[in-house]
Parts: C-alpha cells; structure tokens; sequence
C-alpha cells in the first residue's frame, strides 16, 4: 500500500492537468481519456489493497505513468506543459528502473537499496520543485496577462475617445466649410460640378430606365407588325376582289385596310412618343418650363421604372395603384427635371418594397405558418391632386420605410440608406433643389418605420 501510494499521487496530478488543458482548449477526446486515467487509477489502487497483487500492478502503474507522459509529449497542441511533464520524468526513470533492479539483479538492488531511495527522494524534491517553479510562473503571466488586458482596455478607451473628438473636429469643420462656400466663386464651382453629377444620376437613372423603354416599344412594334401584316393579306383579296369586278367586297377591304393603317399610325406615334420621352430624359435640360400633362408623365415613368425592374428580376412583382386628378390638364413645368424627380421617387419605392419582399420570404422560410391574409403584398401608388393654386403628386411604398434616425439626413448630398455600391446619396437631394430651387414648390416626406414612406411634390400653378 505504501509503494503505491506514491504512483497514485502522481499519477492523479498528472491526470488532472492535463485534464483542464483538454478542457480549456476543447479537446473533448482528450478530457474522456484522462478522465478514465484518473478512475482506473483509483481503482488499481483499491485493487492492489483488497487483492495484494502488488507485484503486478506496480508494472501496470508504470505503464499509466509512461504511456500519458508520452502521449503528452507526442501532441503539438501541449507544447506549453512540457516543463511541467519534464518534472514527472525524474520520479518515472528512477521508480521504473529500480522495480526493474529488484527484479533482475535482486543482489544489487539490496547492495544499493539506499541509492535508489536517496535517487527516488531527489526525484520527488525535482518534482516539488519543478511544480513550485511552474506556479510561480503561471502567476506571474497571469498577472501580466490582466495587466496587458488593463493596458488594452485603456487603449481602447482612448482610441473611442480619439474618435469622437474626431467626430467633432470633422463636424466644426463642415461648418466652416459651409459657411466659406456662401463665397460667390466657391459657389459658381459647385454649382459647375453639380451639374456634372446631375448629368451623371441621369444618366443612371436612364440605365434603370433602358430595359423598361424596351418593354414599352415593343408593344407598339408588335402592333405595327401584326396589322402591317393584316393589311397586307388585305390587299392581296382586294386586289383579287378588283379584278372580279366585286367593288363592294373590295371597298369593305379597303375600309379595314384603313382601320389597320390608323392603328399602325396610333402605335408608331406611342413608340415615337416613348422615344422622345427618353431622348428629353438622357439629353440636357433647358431649364424652360413648358405645358406638361403631368398624369401622362407620372404614369409614364411608372411603367418605365416598374418594367425595367421586371426585367433585372423576373420573380418581382407588385401592384401599382394610380388616382390621376384628370382635371388637372397642362401645367408649366420642366418636363425632364420633374420626370426624373418622380423617377428618383419611384426607383426608392420599388426598391424599398423589393427589400421588404426579400426579408419576408426569409422569414417564411423560417416560419412555414404565416397564412395568406398575414402574406406580405409589394405596393406601390403613385397619384395627382389638384390644390387651391398648386399641383400635388404623391408617390407611397409600403415598404420597410426610412429609419427614423436618418429622416433629417436624407435630402442632404451624399447621404444614403443603401448598401455601399447601390446608391450615390444624390437622387434625393437633388430632386429636393430641383422641387424647391427651380420650381418653387415643396418635396416633404411622411415616414413610418418598418410600414413605408410617402413624398410629397407640391408644385405651385399660375
């Protein structure tokens, strides 16, 4: 009992440290193997008391012993115990090599007994001390560890608080900035690069616009084509019915000839027309305002911005309302600064609803039991109201809305919602100059986060 003893102490602390390394570092594998160590350990202890088989399970402690010093030394992961596993190594050798002794060369052993013991007892101080050491170390670094932690914390602090102050420096000097542009030159250059970027947001919106213009022209070529058709079959029979002498078949010919041709003539005018439109939207603005039927021109750029959307995704859609004020008639506007106006509008709606569909179909997927009166319907409207001496159109989503943080910020240059790459933070402030500066009028915003948005256009009429 008393020569196993010392095994099981060892073998115990052994045991248990290389049990919390698997545990910190999550090597589950490692913590069942030296957690089964641990038991037979024990058990062998007991067994060798209750059975006095000392003889044999003193080989057996060796072989537990050997075989986790080993196998710790054999994994990368546990480079950091090694010095802690060199102190085990001394008590092994000695311990091994003197049950070998007493085993083998039995005379010897007796002859030299003392050595081995004195050998042994200089092991276990190696060991004490070894572990003492290993401590002492472990201590010491924790204590570095949180005082680096300490460090780091302060840092931290610092570097927020070097980035607020920069926050603040960045805003006092935006506002020297904006009051240095009130100068005259400084605002004849801005005015110049405006109407670079203006010219460059057009030009984009009428890229968005090219797949919607394509829809829309081919509806009336197909039209020109079919009765082009038509009307040719019909000169081939009136030309038969003529020279039957049939005047009558060939004049009922003749008459349908000329609906078919009337028609061609109403289509190649609404392809002629949509041509124009997005010649006027791509070429420079003349800055004069003209009699414009501004329900032809909202609806227009409805069809436009709803189409060319279909065509970069084809599984979108949505139900567009309209409530055109028909008493409104002309008013004097320009057609191609309020044209991209309502296009900047309905491009933000369709793109908001289109958000808010995405979302939804994630959550479905979450959630299978969502019922049909609960299903998410993209809406778009778009309508015109006549006010004493002024024009309104509202153009309304019911999408996710604007966050309310940044309501204030939204007709300012450069400040968008979108992604970075899916917007340049211009449409918007620039329909706001174009509303207020160039027309007189109004562009307001209501807003409820996470149910949509609506703009509002005011448009003061002589």
């Amino acid at each position: 009992m008393q020569l196993s003893l010392g095994p099981l102490i060892f073998t115990l602390l052994l045991t248990q440290r290389l049990f919390r390394f698997s545990k910190i570092n999550n090597h589950p594998k490692w913590e069942r193997l030296f957690r089964y160590a641990r038991y037979f350990s024990v058990f062998l202890f007991f067994a060798e008391i209750f059975i006095a088989a000392s003889e044999f399970t003193q080989w057996i402690w060796h072989i537990i012993l050997i075989s986790l010093i080993l196998f710790a030394f054999q994994q990368k992961e546990m480079r950091s115990l090694r010095m802690f596993l060199v102190a085990f190594i001394p008590y092994v050798i000695v311990s091994f090599f003197s049950d070998l002794a007493q085993v083998i060369l039995n005379d010897f052993y007796n002859r030299r007994e003392g050595y081995f013991e004195t050998a042994t007892m200089l092991s276990i101080i190696w060991l004490v001390a070894i572990l003492f050491s290993n401590y002492r170390q472990n201590k010491a670094a924790e204590k570095e560890r949180i005082k680096r932690q300490h460090e780091d914390e302060i840092n931290r602090a610092i570097a927020i608080r070097k980035v607020e102050l920069e926050g603040l420096v960045a805003e006092r000097t935006s506002e020297i900035t904006r009051q240095k542009e009130e100068l005259e030159q400084t605002l004849h250059e801005l005015r110049a690069t405006q109407d670079q970027l203006i010219q460059s947001e057009k030009m984009a919106s009428l890229g968005e616009l090219t797949a919607g213009i394509a829809h829309e022209i081919q509806n009336p070529l197909n039209f020109v084509n079919n009765f082009s058709e038509v009307s040719s079959e019909l000169l081939d029979e009136m030309k038969e019915e003529l020279e039957k002498n049939n005047t009558g078949e060939a004049s009922a010919l003749a008459d349908d000839i000329k609906q078919n041709l009337e028609k061609i003539i109403h289509h190649g005018k609404r392809a002629d027309s949509i041509v124009k439109g997005m010649l006027q939207h791509s070429r420079s603005s003349s800055g004069i305002k003209e009699p414009t039927d501004i329900n032809a021109l909202a609806d227009e750029y409805l069809r436009l911005a709803y189409h060319g959307l279909r065509a970069k995704d084809k599984s979108f859609n949505a139900t567009l309302e309209t409530n055109f004020d028909e008493s409104l008639g002309s008013i004097n506007i320009v057609p191609q600064e309020i044209g991209r106006v309502i296009l900047n509008l309905l491009t933000n709606a369709f793109y908001s609803v289109t958000l808010k569909k995405k979302q939804f179909e994630k959550d479905i997927s979450r959630d299978n039991k969502i019922s049909e009166t609960e299903q998410y319907k993209p809406t778009v409207f778009i309508g015109t109201r006549k006010l004493k001496g002024k024009v309104e159109i509202k153009v309304s989503d019911n999408g996710n809305g604007i966050p309310q943080a940044a309501v204030d910020k939204i007709f300012q240059p450069f400040f968008t919602t979108k992604p970075s790459g899916k917007g340049t933070g211009l449409g918007l402030s620039m329909s706001y100059e174009i509303v207020t500066n160039a027309h007189g009028g109004e562009l307001k915003v209501e807003n409820k986060e996470g149910e949509g948005a609506t703009f509002t256009i005011i448009l003061p009429v002589k």
